[in-house]
């Protein structure tokens, strides 16, 4: 049976709906993309973007923010990046 999620929580009246940008990262040999939250999601998206252009394979390690604590990877082993802006409450 599939697991049910609550519904997603809609904002009081008079509450603002804030976004925030997740930087997800698509990796060879994972099935799934794995979402990093930074301070600065387009500088960091920037660096990535820089590296996966080099022939050359560079140890990257990254300290997000939120359930991810810590991530260390081979710059050789990216596959895709997006930035993807999503609500929240």
């Amino acid at each position: 049976m599939a697991q049910q999620f609550p519904p997603p929580q809609q904002p009081q009246q008079g509450q603002p709906v804030q976004t925030r940008t997740a930087l997800v990262l698509f990796l060879k040999g994972s099935a799934t993309p794995i979402v990093l939250y930074f301070e600065n999601p387009q500088a960091v998206y920037a660096e990535l973007k820089q590296l996966m252009k080099s022939p050359n394979p560079v140890l990257v390690e990254k300290e997000p923010i939120g359930p991810v604590k810590k991530l260390c990877f081979v710059s050789t082993q990216i596959s895709g990046l997006i930035l993807q802006e999503e609500p929240y409450v």
